[in-house]
């Protein structure tokens, strides 16, 4: 089985099932808390390193101009978080579990090695992420900085084997951590509003160098391994059976997602706005590492914000690590059955995170370049979710309209040509 947390909250499942019933004694919001957890696992690799250093390089580099892709991009991860978890729900198994069940042996195991490559360089980000979190705190070499993000997240791990409540309650206030800094962040920086609402909404690029930083926004925020976690996190969670309380446990999940992805939505939105108030605003459009960001708040801002933001980067590392973790067993162990202990599977992520570190390359540019590389991998994630959800005998009650299934078949499609374009101008030198 994944090293995912489903035992040891009996209580929690079985007042679930509860809620369930017809007649539940429970309104409200009380009807609603045995539900939420999961998406806000799965949310916290939507703010991971990987999104700061993308929004931090858009909003220095184009100002507000790139926050139309944030906002489409949230909203096609709230969209397929949906189905991940209603994938689950329905066939109790989770995506990469029906991947190895469906398609031929060859395309399982092309699909389990394009994904371990996914979910190596989403640990690099976010290793990294959390490395230079403790660095820019407390002054420590990157080194030990990134002895400390494998010993905090292994601790972070070590919950799971209480349940899925405690792991659930230490990310989601992980999430509400990262939430309150960009908070006080975003009201320090008093951006031009007007111009956030415009760019939110009106689509726009500023060449071929806003397209690479595009993809990496769209792949820092349609996470393709956390895809595979979340129909995981949901596959066992609350076993039922009856088609009215399938429909009623898939309402309250949906629920679930739009809160966690909403926020993760406004911390990304909230990171490109303050990037574009403070350094392009002032004219330091080349800020494009962790690092200078964190230097340049405090005379732009005080030292208070750039406190603000080395606290928001540590809790970001350090939980969308611990995420990476469980999404890479959740893979492992769906494609090829085979499931290793965490602290090896951490072990393997300090190797080459160290690599980059001692060999002195930029960590930032590396976070960027690792966004990029999960972009080419979510139409391998997508498309085989898009596929089994549309199937009547696999999802029951809960199979997609057919509206669903084109709105999530042209987003995978936008995906691919983005994809396309970004290797066509990058090898070719299109505009």
């Amino acid at each position: 089985m994944p090293t995912i947390p489903r035992s040891g909250d009996t209580a929690t499942t079985l007042a679930a099932a509860q809620v369930l019933a017809e007649n539940s004694p429970r309104k409200g919001v009380a009807r609603l808390l045995p539900f939420l957890g999961p998406a806000f696992i799965a949310s916290i690799a939507y703010m991971d390193p990987g999104n700061f250093a993308t929004n931090i390089q858009g909003g220095a580099q184009f100002g507000y101009t790139l926050l139309w892709v944030v906002v489409a991009s949230n909203l096609m991860a709230m969209l397929i978080q949906a189905l991940s978890a209603k994938l689950g729900i329905a066939t109790g198994h989770n995506l990469a579990e029906l991947c190895r069940l469906h398609f031929p042996a060859p395309a399982t195991w092309g699909l389990w090695v394009l994904m371990e490559i996914v979910a190596m360089a989403t640990d690099l980000a976010e290793f990294l992420g959390g490395a230079i979190g403790f660095h820019l705190l407390f002054g420590i070499p990157l080194w030990l900085a990134a002895l400390l993000t494998a010993a905090a997240t292994v601790i972070i791990l070590s919950l799971e084997h209480k349940g899925f409540r405690p792991l659930e309650a230490v990310i989601t206030a992980l999430v509400g951590l990262i939430a309150l800094c960009y908070l006080i962040e975003t009201f320090l920086v008093r951006p031009a509003w007007g111009q956030v609402l415009f760019h939110s909404v009106v689509p726009q690029f500023q060449g071929r160098a806003s397209v690479v930083l595009a993809t990496g926004i769209l792949g820092a925020t349609v996470m393709p391994h956390v895809i595979f976690l979340h129909s995981a996190l949901l596959q066992g969670r609350v076993v039922v059976r009856e088609p009215a309380q399938l429909r009623r446990l898939f309402r309250f999940e949906t629920v679930d997602v739009a809160l966690a992805m909403s926020i993760a939505g406004l911390i990304n939105v909230a990171m490109l706005i303050m990037a574009a108030a403070t350094f392009h605003r002032a004219g330091l459009s080349q800020v494009g590492t962790l690092e200078e960001a964190h230097r340049t708040l405090e005379p732009l801002l005080g030292s208070a914000a750039s406190w603000i933001f080395a606290v928001s980067l540590l809790a970001s590392g350090l939980s969308s690590a611990s995420v990476g973790t469980l999404a890479g067993q959740v893979i492992m162990q769906g494609f090829i059955r085979r499931n290793i202990p965490v602290w090896i599977r951490r072990l393997a992520t300090m190797v080459p995170s160290l690599a980059v570190i001692f060999a002195g390359l930029d960590p930032t540019r590396t976070l960027v370049i690792s966004q990029v590389l999960l972009s080419f991998g979510l139409p391998f994630a997508v498309i085989p979710l898009i596929l089994f959800t549309r199937r009547p005998d696999l999802m029951g009650v809960l199979v997609n309209r057919r509206s669903t299934t084109v709105v999530v078949a042209i987003m995978a499609t936008l995906i691919i040509v983005l994809n396309l374009y970004l290797i066509y101008t990058t090898l070719w030198g299109g505009a």
